[in-house]
């Protein structure tokens, strides 16, 4: 059985610093894509960062957040550098394909976690 478990989310002030972490089982993350989502309710699910052979980012968390992945604990990591306020939502890891093309759709994406909420607040 496959499981993406996230971890590592909550309040941090704007400016402030956040790692957040996803443990996989039942795959092997190495050979895929992962993808960090977020969403706000009310709001689409936008993908914000995806480690494949390279890493892929949005333009609003470039330069401030950094993916990474651990191939020998299975995980897939996001530190999330100067968070601003717009960057609160639930952030959820995703496994799809071995590499990041078109990794802002969703449907492509096979495996979820049920994702860490993260609020940027003073």
């Amino acid at each position: 059985q496959v499981q993406l478990v996230e971890s590592g989310g909550g309040l941090v002030p704007p400016g402030g610093s956040l790692r957040l972490s996803c443990a996989a089982s039942g795959i092997t993350l190495g050979n895929r894509a992962t993808t960090w989502f977020r969403q706000v309710p009310g709001q689409e699910r936008e993908a914000v960062s995806c480690i494949g052979a390279n890493a892929k980012y949005r333009d609003s968390v470039e330069g401030r957040f950094t993916i990474s992945r651990d191939n020998a604990e299975n995980m897939v990591y996001l530190i999330i550098n100067n968070p601003k306020p717009e960057d609160t939502a639930v952030y959820s890891c995703a496994a799809g394909p071995s590499l990041c093309v078109d990794w802002f759709n969703p449907r492509l994406y096979v495996y979820w976690g049920k994702g860490t909420q993260v609020t940027v607040s003073a």
